[in-house]
């Protein structure tokens, strides 16, 4: 049977909306409108919350007849049995947010695995091979600061350990204490699917900078070491290499000391995030930001700072797996028509870049309200929730048929 003979049934967009809708109850928050659904979410990795829900999915996926099984980061693996022994051929994502995020980001894909595993069971669907859905734990890194931390355990490129001992941002908790308790183009364009073809080189890193303590008022510009001016300046010129360079860098956390309004800070500690599609121009961008502060730290703040650079992440640029591209292109032509689809590089990173280090991997965007995400008001309307699901399932058909050709 080729591709284009199978019968790809249809989801049902209100039943994935009403979960979408019932999970985010666990974390509601940030308040934006009068509706019942018009808030945020603030379901950090391993709180209360992402309990309930991550309780949730496993007795959503039993119900289904899925064996889950949990690995020692918190993934969870829901496997469906297929005709065939094998690998699964798996849709993942997460159900953690950001503290001011939303109820779209990481868990429509989640939830649109778990619609897509619903309508191949009501249409007494057997695959060829098992498929599992996985919500992989601590994804955005807002709690636990590292992002991918346990896709990349599951993907052998970090440490147990390391990611084990993350300890939380505001706290004491770590990540294995807390398991043992327990684009913007889309909507500007109109286009309704984005097929990922890869996601941009990251680096992260915490940047320290040593000056002196002194009192404001007793202390003049000529004889002061202002680590807060340096860092400043470094933050802004970080911004205009990036757009020389047609890449991003940003700050996120900024934390002074020793935080007092009257005394010139003495250290400054600030997160520095640099992305782009190509790992040379990125790597030249690094060059330059370190360069460009090493000569403001020494001559362009007051009587001079120096400066620590610690490298927290270095992630090369994915390249997706062309055949799992061409499935996902497939299966959005056939919903929504190839003029209304959209080739992208993913800005941010996800799982997936971890996943594509082990097995073929693609992606799938869904458009978003403004291009807004990572925000209490992100939204993407029912219909694109259930045109992003539809193609998921579309493309998890097409690519078990491919697997059977090839066998």
């Amino acid at each position: 049977m080729t591709a284009r003979q199978l019968h790809i049934p249809s989801i049902s967009s209100q039943r994935l909306n009403d979960s979408i809708h019932q999970t985010s109850l666990w974390g509601a928050a940030h308040r934006w409108g009068s509706l019942a659904t018009e808030t945020g979410m603030a379901r950090l990795a391993l709180n209360d919350d992402d309990a309930k829900v991550r309780r949730w999915f496993v007795e959503q996926t039993s119900s289904l007849g899925c064996k889950v099984t949990v690995d020692q980061m918190g993934n969870i693996f829901a496997v469906l049995p297929g005709r065939l022994e094998g690998p699964p051929t798996a849709i993942g994502s997460h159900l953690d947010t950001q503290p001011s995020g939303g109820r779209y980001d990481g868990v429509l894909g989640v939830l649109s695995g778990l619609e897509a595993l619903r309508t191949i069971i009501e249409n007494k669907i057997v695959t060829n091979y098992p498929i599992a859905l996985i919500n992989w734990t601590n994804e955005e890194g807002a709690r636990f600061p590292k992002s991918l931390a346990s896709s990349g355990v599951w993907a052998g490129v970090i440490p147990l350990e390391s990611s084990w001992n993350l300890k939380e941002v505001a706290g004491e908790a770590t990540q294995k204490s807390e398991l043992e308790q327990q684009g913007p183009h889309l909507e500007t364009t109109g286009r309704k699917v984005g097929v990922v073809q890869g996601a941009q080189a990251i680096r992260w890193y915490t940047v320290t900078v040593h000056g002196r303590e002194t009192h404001t008022g007793t202390t003049p510009f000529s004889t002061r070491s202002d680590a807060m001016l340096c860092a400043a300046k470094i933050i802004v010129a970080s911004n205009t290499i990036a757009k020389a360079n047609n890449g991003l860098m940003s700050t996120g956390i900024i934390h002074a000391s020793p935080g007092s309004a009257n005394t010139v800070p003495g250290k400054v500690v600030f997160s520095l995030d640099i992305r782009h599609p190509s790992d040379d121009t990125l790597t030249i961008m690094d060059k330059q930001l370190q360069e460009e502060a090493t000569r403001i730290a020494r001559e362009d703040s007051e009587r001079g700072c120096t400066i620590d650079w610690r490298l927290d992440t270095d992630a090369k640029a994915t390249h997706f797996d062309k055949d799992c591209i061409r499935c996902v292109q497939e299966s959005a032509d056939a919903v929504v028509g190839r003029d209304m689809t959209m080739e992208l590089t993913s800005g941010a990173g996800h799982d997936s870049c971890m996943t594509a280090l082990v097995c073929p991997t693609s992606m799938i965007f869904a458009p978003s309200k403004d291009g807004i995400s990572h925000n209490p008001v992100e939204y993407t309307s029912p219909e694109d929730c259930a045109t992003c699901a539809q193609v998921i399932l579309g493309a998890l058909m097409r690519y078990d048929d491919l697997r059977l050709q090839r066998s």
